[in-house]
């Protein structure tokens, strides 16, 4: 019988998923900076290739849930010759519900909650905020 490490091992290997201290499932390319106490769900991307991704402390990413970088709609139609990579940062104390989507350039304030399946929009979030839905609404100040 394997031990869990051993399996861990073999499982990062045949899929090319580097391993993390998260799940042995949890995709994650590039070099994120993740706080402490972190939360993150099987079935997750963490893609911080070619920009910066910060997830601060006590954060809880459920699974499914995408926090990627890179757009390349624009290189895929052939209007730029480049993949759009732009900082995502998600301050200390942000709930990510399954099912969601934050794209580059989102800047999520401290304590705030994005509701399961919402797409959020590379834009400056404050803290103490609800995210839900898409096209996205903030209700700011909804846990204050």
């Amino acid at each position: 019988m394997l031990e869990s490490n051993e399996f861990r091992k073999m499982l990062s290997k045949s899929i090319n998923f580097k391993e993390n201290d998260f799940h042995p499932l949890v995709w994650i390319n590039g070099e994120p900076e993740i706080g402490d106490n972190v939360f993150i769900g099987f079935f997750s991307e963490i893609n911080a290739k070619g920009a910066k991704v910060i997830i601060g402390d006590n954060c809880d990413i459920a699974s499914f849930v995408a926090i990627n970088c890179a757009d390349s709609h624009k290189k895929c139609i052939e209007v730029s010759d480049e993949i759009d990579r732009k900082n995502i940062i998600l301050e200390n104390n942000v709930f990510v519900g399954s099912h969601s989507v934050i794209k580059g350039g989102a800047n999520i304030g401290h304590h705030s909650v994005i509701a399961a399946g919402t797409i959020v929009e590379g834009v400056e979030i404050p803290p103490y905020s609800l995210i839900i839905g898409n096209p996205m609404v903030v209700k700011e100040g909804y846990y204050k």
